[in-house]
């Protein structure tokens, strides 16, 4: 039976997690409460726990929203894991910071690099996250299945946890 996990250590897998999947939909409101989510690659500083960092344009919808109304949601997934975090973003200009979180990889959106004037920083400082974690594959679908059909109840697989984050 698996020990269950405390706070940090929720936090910290949700970390974990943030750093091995990064590609999300980030999800703004608009002027009108609308939702509007894109998708994103996160970055992680490596002395910032609870920051999460994008690279956008200055003049992009996503940063006009985000000025005018700060509460963002990121979603994630990859296989069976699941993370969602809730919490507030800023838009700022650093250019240490651009530096230092660059790859050559965010060159195909911003091909005067680091140092472009079109670059601008997002900050997203989570305030709660959810993960559902799933062992599901092949074999433990066809025993959901079976399980399913013979007592009509669905399996008892995986974990769902809620983790706050201080704000």
């Amino acid at each position: 039976m698996a020990q269950a996990m405390n706070d940090d250590q929720r936090r910290e897998k949700v970390r974990g997690m943030v750093s091995a999947i990064r590609a999300c939909m980030f999800t703004t409101l608009d002027g009108e409460g609308r939702m509007h989510a894109r998708p994103m690659a996160a970055m992680c500083g490596p002395d910032e726990a609870d920051t999460i960092w994008f690279f956008t344009r200055a003049d992009s919808p996503k940063a006009a929203e985000i000025g005018a109304q700060g509460q963002v949601l990121l979603t994630f997934q990859h296989g069976h894991e699941h993370l969602s975090l809730t919490g507030d973003a800023v838009v700022m200009r650093d250019m240490e910071k651009q530096k230092a979180l660059w790859s050559e990889a965010a060159r195909v959106w911003f091909p005067k690099g680091a140092e472009s004037e079109e670059l601008t920083l997002i900050a997203f400082h989570p305030a709660e996250a959810q993960y559902w974690d799933s062992p599901w594959g092949a074999m433990l679908f066809a025993y959901g299945y079976a399980r399913a059909v013979l007592t009509g109840r669905p399996p008892m697989v995986g974990g769902n946890e809620k983790v706050a984050f201080a704000g």
